[in-house]
């Protein structure tokens, strides 16, 4: 009787579905299925990079990737962003997941099988390109997370859009691009997200670790334009003209005094730095004008508004002083980025799911970056919260203060933290939807 019982138990789980007696995939074991596919796409990525609203190739292979998985694509918004949409099986909210895929124009100098030679066009000059601020690694990420939420589609509540954003470095000379366009060319039109999450690799952790915080965690940039306008005159009687030179450096160090002496900095950091002063053409000539350019850094869109108005009011004033005037572009709007705010909310909510898949201790709270970059722009426009968090990709024997930061032509990411970005991103993604298991 007990071999008979045990004979009916055997044939009955044999003949269930086997969802019914199969432990549904982890989100550990859904990653680890993808990740060499995550991992070939990533090199291939890296070995063919293109710049700024060139990335045809790259545009091309997101959206092939895409339609395998069943996503509604759509290409060409903003010149090569891709956008695919994904509707679960059941009700629920909506989600927005952005990764940027442009390249630098630098010339890689990291000794890897799959580095890039890629030459291209920048500024009318020939130079090597190169994923040297890990955009191959969201990219790649992005995608596996894609087909993660996919093969999850019968049971998982609401939809999903997967932006693949061009031109995050910012769109060629005399050109539109980036988040910016993709706004402006209707990204959001028919589908409003009720969150939006990104993610960035970064040197500045080990490999394993992921840090994020709530309230701004990169700062807004400014980009700075004025021209100080005097009159010329000999280098030996300046008496005869103004001289916008030493009206311009008047500027530059009395705006100094806007940070520390105007500023509540005990609330949040600003930084304002002038990198250019172009002025005159011979040594013994006052010349008619001088041009400055700088940027502007600030973590609060209420004090990066006061630093601005400050500056403009100075700028004019000084001029005045000297008998000069001053024509500003402070800022110029095509070269801004907003503060990069995490909403505290829902940063909490990705801080619970980071750590429940990849532990407590590998989740920290992230230092305020005064890099900037223009994520922010898609949250604002809706208006959604949104939430930004680091993926560390030092290797854990290296000293994160000694290796290449991004941007340099030896950046180098341990490809470790593929399996970090994808896990953080699928679970804080299953949670915000509220998937569960059947």
């Amino acid at each position: 009787m007990h071999r008979t019982l045990l004979g009916s138990a055997l044939l009955l789980a044999l003949s269930l579905p086997s969802s019914a007696w199969a432990a549904e995939p982890t989100t550990e074991a859904l990653v680890e299925a993808r990740l060499e596919h995550i991992t070939a796409l990533r090199r291939d990525i890296h070995q063919h990079p293109e710049l700024s609203n060139r990335e045809t190739r790259t545009a091309k292979l997101i959206a092939a990737e895409l339609k395998k998985l069943g996503y509604d694509v759509q290409t060409g918004i903003a010149h090569t962003g891709v956008v695919g949409i994904l509707k679960g099986g059941k009700p629920g909210p909506r989600l927005a997941i952005r990764a940027d895929i442009d390249a630098l124009p630098v010339t890689e100098e990291v000794d890897l099988p799959f580095a890039s030679k890629v030459k291209g066009e920048y500024q009318g000059k020939t130079v090597g390109v190169m994923h040297a601020c890990g955009h191959d690694v969201h990219t790649a990420t992005t995608l596996g997370v894609a087909s993660a939420l996919a093969s999850l589609r019968k049971d998982l509540p609401g939809e999903v859009m997967m932006i693949f954003q061009p031109a995050e470095e910012g769109a060629p000379a005399g050109e539109e691009g980036g988040a910016g366009l993709m706004v402006k060319e209707g990204v959001f039109k028919n589908f409003k997200p009720d969150a939006i999450f990104g993610m960035h690799v970064t040197s500045a952790y080990h490999v394993g670790v992921v840090a994020l915080r709530p309230g701004g965690i990169m700062a807004s940039s400014d980009t700075l334009r004025m021209v100080v306008h005097g009159r010329q005159t000999h280098g030996a009687s300046p008496w005869r003209g103004i001289d916008p030179i030493v009206a311009g450096a008047d500027i530059v160090m009395s705006a100094q005094s806007i940070v520390s002496r105007r500023m509540d900095i005990n609330k949040d950091p600003v930084v304002l730095t002038f990198g250019i002063f172009d002025g005159g053409q011979r040594f013994n000539i006052v010349p008619d004008s001088a041009r400055l350019e700088g940027t502007l850094r600030a973590f609060d869109t209420g004090m990066r508004d006061q630093a601005l108005a400050e500056l403009r009011q100075l700028a004019e004033h000084v001029a005045a002083a000297h008998g000069a005037t001053v024509e500003l572009q402070v800022p110029d709007e095509s070269a801004s980025n907003p503060v990069n705010f995490n909403d505290p909310a829902m940063t909490a909510r990705v801080r619970a799911s980071l750590e429940k898949v990849l532990g407590k201790d590998s989740v920290i709270e992230a230092e305020r970056w005064t890099a900037s970059e223009d994520f922010p722009q898609l949250g604002n426009s809706v208006p959604a919260p949104s939430v930004y968090f680091f993926v560390g990709g030092t290797p854990a024997d290296k000293d994160t203060d000694q290796v290449a930061f991004n941007h340099s032509p030896r950046f180098f990411v341990d490809e470790g933290a593929l399996k970090t970005a994808t896990e953080g991103m699928l679970q804080a993604s299953l949670d915000f939807l509220g998937y569960q298991a059947p």
